[in-house]
């Protein structure tokens, strides 16, 4: 005997939208920005602690100027300018990266205050019992009841019903979970709306899908990607080459009789080290992440969406990514004799009576065609159709109308295949060879002609292939129809190249095909058939909706469960790479002109010759060292749009888009310091700061 104990939340999902614009987020990450000064945190971004250790010696340095020969020709007043605007530069980096976690953070809170005090009905031998979710561990198997949550990530093991997965994807209209089949998965925390549920949990706690998903958007607990990790070493490398070149500095000014003052030392590595890229480097992976989690994508690694970024080839299934779902009207062919607008108002009282999505397609067809004046409800006999009659209709004014597959009609009419028009019967079989599904209809015992069914390419699908082609993606349409059909619908989307009659060897074989040309491959899945292939692929996107094994084996799914999503996350991939890499040539870049601002202010006192590259011609070494310092705090200031935002991708190939980023961020780098310094040294003067 069961025994009904009821599963209870004590917190809703939170139904408000979440505030992630600036103006919600800036108080608490500048209250962050002061927090993350601590070097136990700092540590994650060494670039910026070395900024950080300079700015406190700097700190001390100029209130203590008789502690180092030379410092006497530093003002207090200079060396606390210095001091400060070095501290604002740590404070401006740690204010980017504490405002991209503010936007996952607002979410995180949201999410979190779901899961709070839910309760589960688990099975235990004959009887349920109520637990806390939170103690729930895979293999469990819980019942879930119209109204309630579900505790976990799990599989539905027996019943359908119907949920709403609003608290995770946004979306309101609910969806239909069943046993068996690929609708089976199911997500904590989201809501059964009718019937109930008897599901298997697949998930521990802090491994769920919403446990990932708060992981991802509270950007403090990511770990780093490869290619983090290389370009960390990469600055780790570049600050040590520049702090080697600033301490031979004073050896040769004490060689020509000269003297360096340590505050200008400490500030000269400051301006030289890659701060920029260091300072936002963190904030560029979070945005990332923030803008995958916007289109509702759960990563389970970053590997994954770096490497979307690189990816060659797109595998795209035909049903529900190239195309609609379900096939819909997209012709109407008379029989001879029979005018289009008695064959267009015959197909549409025919219609009425059916509910299925490619009826509701020919009534959506003819509205768009001209508007058509219905009979009264209480004048019409619907005929609904069915799987077993495969007819649909409506008796009205002592006519029948129907409508349905060829032989259903014709044997209603007490027909045969021959009993067609000739030219009517050559239109039925033109449809069928193109892979469509024809129609007819009929009024009043009289074959009025056909619809033509066919799968619909998505308006605007094959713009976006072209612009993935022009970036060098090759697009590979997936299917089961025949060659035949599987061409056509290939040359009306766009794509590079089809597989028909595809099985899940023929898919596994063709991404192994490209990996051995050392090509990354994309694809995405929800059967348990799509799992060998979704786990062989660089980047696999399982649909949340779909079978337990195929989100096991992807690297990336979709809570949406919008195969389109895909090209999507290539695009995000794409952009992170490119903001990474554009800031980063951009902040090299800086350090050209940095040399030619600082270093010729610094020694023409010291060796004259010099003086052939102060092409700045700025005031003294004091306004030249405080207006490198000033720039470099206000170019991370401005760049945290850039960051946040990400470098939009144009419809380029690798090379044609490395020339552009070379121009805009590496030319752009070297001129704007020059422009920028040469500006704050004018302002500082005039200023008398200086």
């Amino acid at each position: 005997m069961n025994v009904h104990v009821s599963a209870q939340s004590s917190a809703n999902p939170s139904s408000g939208k979440v505030q992630t614009h600036l103006g919600a987020l800036w108080r608490p990450a500048l209250r962050q920005a002061f927090v993350k000064l601590d070097p136990r945190q700092l540590v994650r971004s060494p670039v910026m602690l070395v900024v950080e250790l300079t700015a406190l010696v700097t700190s001390v340095l100029c209130f203590v100027p008789a502690a180092q020969p030379g410092d006497g020709q530093v003002s207090t007043a200079l060396g606390v300018q210095i001091a400060l605007w070095l501290w604002f530069t740590v404070l401006f980096a740690n204010f980017a990266e504490a405002l991209a976690e503010g936007r996952g953070k607002a979410r995180a809170d949201s999410l979190k205050s779901a899961g709070q005090g839910l309760m589960a009905r688990k099975r235990v031998g004959a009887q349920f019992h109520s637990v806390a979710a939170a103690s729930l561990r895979t293999g469990d198997v819980v019942r879930v009841e119209a109204g309630e949550l579900i505790p976990g990530d799990g599989e539905v093991i027996d019943g359908i019903a119907a949920v709403n997965e609003a608290a995770i994807t946004g979306e309101s209209a609910p969806v239909i979970r069943e046993s068996g089949g690929d609708r089976s998965a199911v997500t904590g925390n989201t809501r059964l709306v009718s019937d109930w549920l008897l599901v298997r949990i697949t998930a521990n706690p802090g491994e769920s899908t919403l446990d990932r998903m708060i992981a991802l958007v509270e950007g403090a607990r990511r770990q780093k990607t490869p290619n983090e990790v290389a370009l960390d070493i990469l600055l780790i490398g570049l600050t040590l080459i520049f702090l080697l070149v600033v301490a031979t500095l004073q050896p040769f000014a004490r060689f020509a009789d000269g003297n360096l003052p340590l505050i200008y030392l400490a500030a000269l590595l400051v301006t030289l080290i890659p701060t920029t890229i260091g300072g936002l480097l963190s904030a560029i992976g979070i945005a990332g992440m923030d803008r995958l989690v916007r289109l509702n994508v759960i990563a389970k690694s970053g590997r994954a969406v770096e490497a979307a970024g690189d990816v060659h080839t797109l595998l795209l299934d035909k049903t529900g990514t190239i195309t609609f779902g379900n096939r819909r009207c997209s012709a109407l062919l008379q029989a001879p004799g029979v005018a289009a607008a008695e064959l267009a108002r015959a197909a549409l009282l025919a219609s009425q009576g059916d509910d299925t999505p490619e009826g509701k397609s020919i009534v959506e067809y003819l509205a768009s065609l001209q508007p058509l004046a219905l009979p009264a409800p209480d004048g019409m006999r619907l005929i609904a159709f069915s799987a077993e009659t495969r007819l649909s209709g409506v008796d009205v004014d002592g006519l029948a109308y129907r409508k349905g597959a060829v032989d259903a009609v014709l044997a209603y009419l007490g027909l045969g295949r021959d009993g067609m028009p000739a030219a009517l019967a050559s239109e039925v079989e033109k449809i069928a060879k193109s892979g469509g599904t024809p129609l007819l209809v009929a009024a009043g015992g009289r074959l009025l002609g056909a619809i033509h069914l066919k799968d619909v390419v998505k308006p605007g699908i094959r713009e976006r292939f072209a612009e993935l082609r022009a970036m060098g993606i090759r697009t590979v349409m997936v299917t089961g129809d025949n060659p035949l059909t599987a061409a056509a619908i290939a040359a009306e989307a766009g794509v590079d190249d089809v597989i028909a009659e595809a099985t899940p060897q023929k898919k596994l074989a063709r991404i192994r095909a490209e990996q051995a040309e050392g090509k990354l491959v994309a694809m995405c899945g929800d059967g348990a058939n799509d799992a060998p292939a979704l786990a062989q692929a660089d980047v696999g996107l399982a649909m949340n909706d779909g079978t337990q094994a195929a989100r096991e084996a992807a690297n990336l799914v979709d809570l949406d469960s919008d195969p389109t999503k895909l090209i999507d996350v290539v695009q995000v991939g794409k952009e992170l790479l490119v903001t990474r890499g554009a800031l980063t040539t951009f902040s090299l870049a800086n350090d050209v002109a940095k040399y030619f601002a600082i270093l010729p202010a610094l020694f023409a006192g010291i060796y004259p010759q010099l003086g052939a590259l102060d092409l700045m011609q700025l005031h003294s070494p004091q306004s030249a060292i405080l207006s490198a310092i000033v720039f470099n705090a206000l170019i991370i200031v401005g760049l945290i749009p850039l960051a946040l935002r990400g470098v939009r991708i144009r419809a380029l190939d690798a090379g044609q888009l490395l020339r552009r980023n070379l121009l805009i961020y590496g030319l752009g780098g070297l001129l704007a310091p020059f422009a920028g310094i040469k500006l704050l040294d004018l302002l500082l003067v005039a200023l008398g700061w200086v």
